[in-house]
């Protein structure tokens, strides 16, 4: 019984971390005008990518080793340097319309940008074995929990800065994309 709360809690912090990701993009991405179904169905869908991602992970760690995991992080900072900087540039070109928004195409674009990393950790956790169920059962609700809060907090912001809310939202997403490119 103790092994299994203590992979609990593991879990758990594995899982806030991770969402702490997702919590900060959509905090970015919040910083643009987004109704609040749009918000529930972003945070749906990110949390449907932490279930997946992961799982995909878990299955393909038990197969293969973990130098798969870095191309993850690579791709999701590259998507997130290009959402973020598509984001700054349309905050600067006055009447045009985002060429990315969090809907259809985009928003699988931003939730596969946001939930990569967890295919990383998906992969370390296939290797060790961890309990699948558990994993992404955790994963998943605590990023949908994060973004919500994000992207509520975001739309809060988003009033009090106005028109230089999305280039903020933008500065935001690209400085994530590269942090995940130049790991320091």
């Amino acid at each position: 019984m103790s092994s299994l709360i203590n992979e609990i809690l593991t879990l758990l912090i594995m899982a806030f971390a991770l969402g702490m990701d997702a919590f900060s993009v959509g905090l970015g991405m919040g910083l643009i005008k987004l109704r609040t179904r749009q918000i529930f169905l972003i945070g749906v869908t990110i949390g449907f990518f932490h279930i997946w991602m992961p799982l995909v992970g878990m299955i393909i760690g038990r197969v293969l080793s973990d130098k798969f995991g870095m191309f993850a992080t690579y791709a999701g900072g590259i998507l997130l340097f290009l959402l973020g900087g598509q984001m700054i540039y349309a905050s600067f070109k006055k009447g045009e319309e985002s060429l990315i928004k969090p809907v259809g195409f985009g928003l699988i674009v931003f939730a596969l940008s946001v939930s990569l990393d967890s295919f990383s950790v998906g992969l370390s956790l296939g290797i060790f074995g961890a309990r699948t169920a558990l994993t992404i059962a955790l994963f998943g609700i605590m990023s949908m929990v994060l973004t919500w809060t994000g992207l509520l907090l975001g739309r809060r912001v988003q009033g009090w800065l106005g028109s230089y809310s999305e280039a903020l939202g933008g500065s935001i997403l690209l400085a994530f994309g590269i942090k995940l490119l130049l790991p320091f």
